[in-house]
């Protein structure tokens, strides 16, 4: 097991087996995610509960969101090891209990204990990686940790379809737990034990506001729109409800001796661009992924199959972003110039997108993608490899985990919204592409039916359209004619609301570029800087001035 030490680093032979372990957990981590939304048409035919079906990555999600702050922290004061053990052990857990689900209900809980497995094991290896190598290194590896983000997300829907297919829809869950014994075993033997010679009381009003305050707003985006109406009372009262616990949080954190979260970092000026930068880019990423394949399938006509594979030509181009990224970082130890790029790269990539409309073809849409997964590639590197550069070793925990968080909700939150404009622009757009004698026909439809053909993803789904089909098909000999003017008025509907999420990938890109304006370049360093520092935290350094 190894001696005591008083810091995370790791060297020699071990700091190679301790990589082989970040880069396995990341794989698999990102792989759980992309197969299991390839499973969940037919977990939801096998469970029923249809109406569960967005609670079974919204738990995951608040729960790796909610954890990550407090693993980060955590991990500073006790080193990596027994919070990368435990992520690991509790993951296999959710995984476990994931393939054995009976119930929607069941499977949501479990997805639950997934998630703080899961906060763990994302919030440990970029800091990981800082525990390995110099800050000039560790861009290269770095971009490496992406690509290999990047290649699960490519392989995921391949490969939980076939699972699913050969093996049913359970081993998503199970094929899991042997390579996440094998990265157990490695993180075992190859990460130190840590003794810092630092009592730390566990802040534990302050974890308890965190998670408290987070969750109210991660749900408020998540019903809105959808569950209930973004102006409602239940909505607002979330999102109040999530600022009073946020505000009561930043103002525990300040007066606590030894905080979840240092605010005074947020001084720090490479620390808030990174968080800005991640924040907006996270949102023109999963905005952007999320949608375009219902564009590609109900806008151009493609099947559900083809429509699943748009998707690679952006990841194929986001891993050479991030392969770029690091090697550049490393050889020049600048990164400035690579999010200023990117940020660019991005925004011209949203922009394209907003020119796609019904006539565009499946080139169109491959070049508009590429272009952003490659500008988004070059950036997503630099926001850990800087924030670990620009404070003390000893809060590289802390500060990547805080800075992953943003990333996150980034993400969590860009669906919703975005999902909400397409929904209300897409009845619009229909109303006016409708011929009279289709309205006439729609508005005599009961109001449960009418709510069917104001539903986007079910329109252009198969099996929605086959439902539908039926329909007109009662109507007579002229049913198949209207049936066919209907599509074609969902295809150029759809279009058509897609056109301002575009707009707003842009917004999100041009942001994310005028933050990085603002990012101070402070060249990474070659030198071996790893202090073996038991000061208490109030001792040191001011936390706003490092790195000015």
């Amino acid at each position: 097991m190894g001696n005591w030490q008083t810091t995370n680093r790791i060297t020699g032979e071990k700091r190679w087996w301790a990589l082989a372990a970040v880069m396995l957990s990341m794989f698999f981590s990102a792989l759980n995610q992309t197969t299991v939304t390839t499973a969940m048409p037919t977990i939801i035919s096998d469970l029923q509960g249809f109406s569960l079906y967005a609670w079974v990555f919204t738990a995951f999600t608040l729960a790796v969101t909610a954890t990550m702050p407090i693993y980060g922290k955590l991990s500073d004061v006790y080193g990596r090891k027994p919070f990368y053990v435990f992520g690991l052990v509790v993951f296999l857990i959710g995984s476990a209990l994931s393939g054995r689900a009976q119930s929607m209900s069941m499977l949501i809980f479990a997805r639950v204990i997934q998630g703080i497995g899961g906060g763990a094991m994302m919030s440990m290896p970029r800091a990981t990686v800082g525990d390995i190598f110099n800050p000039r290194e560790r861009g290269r590896w770095m971009g490496a940790l992406m690509g290999i983000f990047g290649i699960a997300t490519l392989i995921g829907p391949g490969v939980g379809g076939w699972i699913t297919d050969h093996w049913g829809w359970r081993w998503v869950f199970y094929v899991n737990m042997p390579v996440a014994l094998v990265a157990l075993a490695l993180v075992i033997y190859a990460l130190p034990r840590v003794r810092t010679g630092q009592t730390y009381h566990l802040d534990w009003l302050g974890s308890l506001l965190l998670v408290s305050g987070l969750l109210p707003m991660l749900l408020g985006f998540t019903w809105a729109g959808t569950t209930y109406p973004w102006l409602s009372r239940e909505i607002l009262g979330l999102f109040a409800l999530s600022a009073v616990l946020l505000t009561l949080f930043v103002w525990v954190e300040r007066r606590s001796p030894e905080p979840i979260i240092h605010m005074d970092i947020f001084r720090n000026p490479v620390f808030s661009s990174t968080m800005v930068i991640g924040l907006f880019i996270s949102m023109a990423m999963f905005g952007s992924m999320m949608f375009l394949p219902l564009f590609v399938q109900g806008a151009l006509g493609m099947k559900a199959a083809s429509s699943g594979y748009i998707m690679t030509p952006m990841m194929l181009s986001f891993i050479a972003g991030s392969v770029i990224a690091g090697q550049v970082m490393t050889r020049t130890g600048r990164y400035k110039i690579l999010t200023l790029v990117g940020g660019l790269l991005t925004s011209a990539g949203a922009y394209l997108l907003t020119f796609l409309d019904a006539s565009s073809t499946w080139e169109m849409v491959v070049r508009d993608m590429m272009v952003m997964g490659v500008g988004i590639g070059l950036i997503m590197p630099v926001l850990g490899t800087v924030v670990q550069n620009a404070f003390p070793y000893r809060m590289m925990g802390t500060v990547n985990a805080t800075q992953q968080t943003a990333n996150n909700i980034g993400g969590a939150i860009a669906a919703p919204i975005l999902g909400s404009v397409v929904a209300s622009r897409f009845s619009t757009e229909l109303g006016k592409r409708l011929p009279a004698p289709l309205v006439q026909v729609m508005q005599n439809l009961p109001e449960d039916q009418q709510k069917v053909f104001a539903d986007p993803q079910g329109l252009v789904s198969t099996f929605g359209q086959e439902a539908i089909k039926v329909k007109f098909q009662a109507f007579g000999p002229q049913g198949m004619a209207l049936y066919d003017q209907f599509i074609q008025a969902v295809r150029e509907a759809l279009a058509a609301a897609m056109t301002p999420l575009f707009w707003m990938a842009l917004t999100f890109a041009v942001a994310a570029f005028v933050a990085s304006l603002f990012l101070k370049e402070i060249p990474l360093r070659q030198e071996d800087y790893y202090r073996e520092d038991t000061a208490r935290p109030d001792e040191r350094e001011p936390l706003g001035s490092v790195g000015e």
